[in-house]
């Protein structure tokens, strides 16, 4: 659990944990706590552990906890115990922890921090207004403190499952220093007694966590800025069992584009949102890090391994971060255009799935070599234009097929001007009479894509020689010809991909205009 200093001292090795609660898919705040704590442990040779914290039993679900796990495994955020992979502290969900609770919890009684408490809803309610009127800070009365052994089995003999307090005696503020904010301090004399396990028998968020970090010996805790107000108890918890607490890092919270917290009414906030939409995990993970996080210099498209090098809580803000989805596009893209060929195209391949190309297809190993090729060369034609991997499949339909779903009206000048029925009927007679394009784009002959663009590329400026024309009065008048559109990828790639018999079909309605 340790480690040796240079003086020979012993030093505790760094072990940090991620706490998620199974009720939801992974948060997109949720998973850059999981990766400050990742890359916190992995800079100092240390620990993560990754946790189930599901003792709100009417909303946890196994599949979230696994969805969780998924999500941060697609990220590359790997963790050395917990669920999953297990450990010496097992078990990692709190709901299997009960009887380590319990076993804490009479500690505490015993050491006279703990009371029943039989205060129904409506008072608990009654006794935060009364304070509010009187313009004090709504915390519990105490009014169960005191309750003699016959009131209580009073309240028993009515039915009434009495929960547990934790006492708050008096003394001192709780002070702290807070590894991102600096000492932060609190009055224990306003926090008033609070529940640590309630009526069911189950413990509360407060209680459960100290006990996991004191058993599962957390040095530090790397948490978002909303758990700051949960310190004090825990603190007052830590100090009552007589251990040192660990060091606490509070992070930003991460803001809308309205400058308001990430909720999950925002829509698309969850890890899984953006995998299905196409974004990378390298690029999604180089972008949660940025939010509240600053490198050592300018550059910020940065590999996990020289995030893993850089990274301290020391350059970590204190300021909210602001959730820009333009950067995080800008970012994939620069991911996007640094994959090559078949990489790229393997990675597209679920994405022009669900635009009908290659549907019946269970995986690229399920491809044959000429449908891989075929994809590889679509890849490199689309990777310029595409922010997200989900955004190819709109390019399909210009590089399949024999028709042409519609022409842009920009499209539609082009074709009325004075050269271009020219152009495309001369680049017909040569698409027709050319060898070299007879396999462009068949599935069932294909042949080296890539030459084929080259040819098509030679075509086109001979085209312009033997017309005597400049180069946009050819490739403005073919680009409208053969897409109907304007703008897009490279024309020599649409070209070797469509093949001979497409691109025929696809003058001929042009010119039937």
């Amino acid at each position: 659990m340790g480690r040796t200093n240079d003086q020979g001292g012993f030093v505790m090795s760094v072990r940090v944990r991620f706490a998620p609660s199974p009720t939801g898919l992974l948060h997109i705040g949720g998973a850059r706590s999981a990766l400050f704590n990742y890359l916190f442990a992995t800079g100092q040779g240390g620990c993560l552990i990754l946790r189930s914290e599901d003792t709100d039993l009417a909303r946890s679900r196994l599949e979230y906890e696994e969805s969780i796990a998924d999500a941060l495994f697609w990220l590359g955020i790997t963790w050395q115990e917990g669920l999953r992979v297990g450990g010496e502290s097992a078990p990692y969900r709190q709901s299997e922890r009960l009887d380590i609770y319990r076993r804490y919890l009479e500690k505490l009684a015993g050491l006279g921090y703990v009371y029943e408490c039989f205060c129904s809803e409506e008072e608990l309610e009654a006794q935060r207004q009364d304070l509010s009127e009187r313009g004090e800070s709504p915390r519990y009365s105490g009014r169960c403190a005191s309750l003699s052994e016959q009131e209580k089995a009073l309240k028993r003999d009515q039915g009434i499952k009495p929960a547990l307090r934790f006492r708050v005696r008096p003394g001192a503020p709780l002070l702290f220093a807070d590894a991102v904010r600096g000492t932060i301090g609190f009055d224990r004399n306003g926090i008033g007694d609070f529940i640590i396990m309630k009526s069911d028998g189950v413990p509360t968020y407060n209680f459960a966590v100290v006990i996991d970090d004191l058993e599962m010996k957390v040095t530090h805790v790397v948490r978002g800025e909303e758990h700051l107000s949960n310190t004090p108890c825990q603190l007052l918890i830590w100090e009552a069992l007589g251990f040192t607490p660990p060091q606490y890092a509070h992070i930003s919270l991460i803001l809308n584009s309205e400058g308001k917290k990430m909720s999950k009414r925002d829509g698309d906030t969850s890890v899984a949102y953006y995998r299905d939409q196409g974004y990378l995990p390298e690029a999604v993970l180089n972008f949660l890090v940025l939010l509240g996080w600053s490198p050592t210099g300018d550059q910020e498209i940065l590999t996990l391994a020289e995030l893993k090098e850089q990274f301290s809580l020391a350059r970590v803000s204190k300021a909210p971060a602001v959730f820009d989805r333009d950067k995080l596009d800008y970012m994939n893209s620069c991911y996007i255009r640094s994959r090559k060929g078949e990489e790229l195209a393997e990675l597209l391949l679920p994405f022009v799935q669900r635009a009908g190309l290659f549907a019946d297809r269970t995986s690229w190993a399920g491809l044959e070599s000429r449908e891989r090729e075929w994809l590889a060369v679509f890849a490199e034609a689309v990777k310029e234009r595409i922010k997200t991997l989900g955004e190819a499949g709109q390019y399909i339909d210009l590089f399949r097929g024999a028709e042409i779903r519609s022409f842009e009206e920009e499209a539609r000048e082009v074709l009325r001007g004075a050269n271009a029925r020219v152009v495309l009927e001369a680049f017909r007679r040569m698409v027709e009479a050319a060898p070299a394009l007879n396999q462009m784009g068949e599935l069932n002959q294909m042949g080296e894509l890539d030459s084929a663009a080259a040819a098509a590329k030679t075509m086109m400026k001979q085209l312009g020689k033997d017309l005597g024309l400049k180069g946009k009065d050819v490739f403005m008048p073919l680009r409208a010809g053969v897409t109907g559109q304007m703008h897009g990828p490279d024309l020599d790639k649409i070209l070797a991909l469509l093949g001979k018999e497409d691109i025929l079909a696809r003058l001929e309605k042009t010119l039937s205009l």
